[in-house]
């Protein structure tokens, strides 16, 4: 007999690649970020051969949330089952499942299916909760298909780089300098304007207007995950035109006697957009390239001026 108040709702979609990549993509939530348009981080908390707790960021109907939530897999079955464990309002709980359902094609089926409950049963918080499920499942199923089948068929697309710096200074100071993103406009060069909201302590949405080499000006979105002194993950929701993805994270490891300031970047490659940007003879490489070196030097630049920063405050 079904709880009264509780909802059920299923969605599925084809995918033309191997059942097993599109359970392991699943398995590793540290991945998701990259395959799922509304993840921003994904932390563990706990976790064993089968049994895990998790702690998610991402976006509900446009604003970002977070939620812990407990995960069953079974590998044998390609089955994977979740439950929230602390669910935010208006949701009072949250439930569900993905099934991978192999085709004698090599293709496979992705059924995603949800149920939850509704705080106080309030019919506007119900249908918040099912405008958000069925936004996300859509967003998220199609997101998955594209990378799964990206990733068996286009590895070269995506690429990840890291640039570091050390620092002999505090870790605060180097986190402060990054974190405190309000002040970009004024710290940074290439930073043309800045505007940061801060959902709850340690979330943040930034946008950004960045000033290229040549002069031109481009503006970027992101949510940031901030854990105080450590680190800063991030992915960017408003994207410049050559990159379907980008999503990084800045860390801040005491070494001692300073600290070793890094900024990590994964990116996906958008392959339309790159003879409208680079010209007709652009390819891939000079693509990846292109961005590289872009987001290289502005993470070269934050690093050296954090560092400035921090040593003159030492």
């Amino acid at each position: 007999m079904s709880e009264p108040g509780r909802h059920r709702v299923e969605h599925e979609i084809l995918v033309s690649a191997p059942a097993a990549d599109v359970y392991r993509l699943l398995a590793e939530v540290e991945n998701w970020p990259r395959i799922f348009p509304p993840t921003i981080h994904v932390d563990h908390l706990e976790r064993s051969e089968r049994t895990e707790r998790i702690r998610i960021w991402a976006t509900a109907v446009g604003r970002p949330k977070n939620w812990t939530s407990r995960r069953t897999l079974d590998a044998k079955a390609l089955r994977i089952d979740f439950r929230q464990e602390v669910s935010t309002p208006p949701v009072a709980s949250m439930g569900g499942t993905w099934i991978i359902e192999p085709h004698t094609t090599g293709g496979c089926t992705i059924r995603l299916l949800h149920d939850y409950t509704a705080i106080d049963d309030d019919p506007a918080g119900l249908a918040w909760i099912d405008e958000a499920v069925d936004t996300n499942s859509r967003s998220e199923l199609a997101a998955l298909k594209t990378n799964v089948e990206r990733t068996v068929g286009a590895a070269e697309l995506t690429f990840s780089f890291e640039d570091t710096v050390y620092v002999d200074g505090d870790a605060k100071d180097v986190y402060d300098f990054v974190n405190e993103a309000h002040l970009w406009h004024e710290r940074l060069p290439h930073v043309a304007a800045v505007r940061l909201e801060e959902h709850e302590p340690g979330l943040q949405t930034l946008q950004m207007d960045t000033r290229a080499p040549n002069g031109t000006i481009h503006t970027t979105r992101s949510h940031r995950v901030c854990f105080p002194d450590e680190r800063i993950h991030y992915k960017q929701t408003t994207l410049p035109a050559l990159m379907d993805l980008h999503t990084g994270r800045w860390t801040f490891r005491p070494t001692g006697s300073g600290v070793t300031a890094a900024s990590q970047h994964t990116v996906v490659i958008k392959t339309e957009n790159i003879t409208a940007v680079l010209g007709q003879d652009a390819g891939v490489a000079d693509a990846r390239r292109h961005v590289k070196n872009a987001l290289s030097a502005n993470s070269r630049a934050t690093l050296d001026l954090a560092k400035a920063y921090a040593e003159g405050r030492r």
